[in-house]
């Protein structure tokens, strides 16, 4: 049949506007999106048509292609999905899941006014660097405290406002990337700061930093913690106080960026030590930053703590109102750093609870699942495995787990099948199988993975 027939066989909009599922939609979405969906379908059908490919005209099969495309334009392109990975704080997944008293104080503080920046004393404006700020630096025994949109914005910040224009004395074995591409030495030069290497990428002694100590050049020695690798075999750094010391007999600042920002001591869980920033404070840090979404299991956040007169020159730079925090973010992290205040951070913080679930709860919730699936005729099997940390945060460091295991001649289809469920659902891939750890999936989320699961994957 000739193009041109083809083309005088669709529907007009006008007809499929009368279909009863554009007639629903109209209802939940309003007319202009359900039209302006009709014409864009259309519109592309007729590229199809043009381009040699003869797709289905029914009415039926427009109107399934159009309700496909207004979902795409009407829904959210970010949504909550289900990580049944295993990988505790996955940075492409939104790294920390928030902790109800966080949530709750997200709604109750942005559903109206506050005092943002508004002093409920004096009836006169305030400062919105003065919530959280006592509370970080109660936290970790530091005089001030302050919040930055991230971590490498508070890197940023450090050393835009106390080195700019100045050297930086960093070991190479510091010079790390994060994610996304970005380096630390990249963010660096943005402060305006001079990056001066030392050392080697393995073994940097405290002379390396004296010999490139220059007084009138220099202000400050930086130390930046490999929070997504490790270096072992023939290794040496000095310690943060050696580095503490060598700067007071020249009169330089110490700056410790921490990276991943642990409140609580990661060993009681069975892993390695992670620098704490309570910890820099008490070996003499002028300064010190570390993330709010890794493991201090709050919002995204770059928190700094230090002196006092470091910190309130902070405050005081320009930078600081580009890489200001809003008023959610505070009221987050503000819940976040209370269950440290209480001490019940392991009980009300997501990862944590995460991090301290014992393995035996883990195999009856993975057998619960696996047994629903065998119901529905699949092959499931509960096997040991291991559950990771994530995020940059204790690098090759894993929690022993149980996972559910489905075997299956096509898992890639499959896990891209539960990537388009409602909701998604993303699984582990490991040896023609689909992975799904308990760790990471929330009590609350249990019902729809399982049912969802069942679902999407045939027998």
């Amino acid at each position: 049949m000739p193009t041109h027939e083809h083309l005088r066989r669709i529907p007009s909009v006008n007809r499929l506007l009368q279909t009863p599922a554009l007639q629903e939609a109209m209802q939940a979405f309003g007319r202009a999106p359900v039209v302006a969906a009709v014409r864009e379908t259309l519109d592309a059908v007729r590229d199809e048509i043009a381009a040699g490919r003869m797709p289905d005209l029914t009415p039926e099969a427009l109107t399934t292609r159009i309700i496909a495309h207004l979902h795409r334009r009407v829904f959210p392109t970010l949504r909550p999905i289900i990580n049944a990975t295993g990988v505790i704080i996955h940075t492409n997944l939104g790294r920390a899941p928030l902790s109800q008293a966080a949530l709750e104080a997200i709604r109750t503080v942005g559903a109206g006014y506050s005092n943002l920046e508004y002093d409920l004393e004096s009836g006169r404006r305030g400062s919105r660097y003065t919530h959280v700020g006592e509370l970080l630096a109660e936290l970790t025994g530091a005089e001030a405290g302050l919040v930055a949109n991230n971590n490498a914005a508070a890197l940023v910040l450090i050393l835009a406002t106390h080195a700019a224009g100045h050297d930086i004395l960093i070991s190479r074995a510091h010079l790390v990337e994060i994610g996304g591409g970005f380096r630390i030495p990249d963010i660096m030069a943005q402060s305006g700061a001079r990056l001066r290497e030392v050392g080697t990428t393995n073994r940097t002694y405290i002379r390396d930093y004296e010999a490139a100590i220059t007084p009138e050049q220099c202000a400050m020695i930086l130390r930046v913690h490999t929070s997504n690798f490790r270096i072992e075999g023939f290794v040496h750094q000095p310690t943060l106080k050696e580095l503490v010391a060598l700067a007071r007999r020249y009169g330089l600042l110490v700056g410790d960026d921490l990276g991943s920002g642990a409140l609580l001591d990661t060993t009681q869980f069975g892993l390695a030590p992670e620098p704490r920033p309570q910890e820099s404070i008490a070996d003499g840090a002028d300064v010190v930053c570390f993330s709010g979404d890794k493991l201090l299991g709050g919002p995204q956040a770059g928190c700094i703590v230090g002196r006092r007169e470091v910190i309130d020159a902070i405050k005081r730079h320009p930078l600081m109102r580009a890489f200001r925090v809003d008023k959610t973010t505070l009221a987050a992290l503000d819940a976040t750093l209370r269950a440290y205040q209480r001490g019940t951070a392991v009980e009300e913080i997501p990862i944590w609870q995460m991090i301290a679930t014992p393995t035996d709860v883990l195999r009856q919730r993975a057998e619960a699942w696996a047994g629903v699936w065998r119901q529905k005729g699949r092959q499931a099997d509960v096997v040991p495995s291991q559950s990771a940390i994530g995020g940059g945060s204790l690098p090759g460091q894993t929690l022993p787990t149980w996972v559910v295991r489905l075997p299956s001649a096509h898992p890639q289809q499959e896990a891209a099948a539960l990537r388009h469920a409602t909701p998604p659902i993303v699984a582990r891939i490991e040896d023609d199988s689909l992975l799904f750890d308990p760790r990471t999936v929330r009590p609350e989320e249990e019902q729809t993975l399982v049912r969802v699961v069942a679902a999407t994957l045939e027998p």
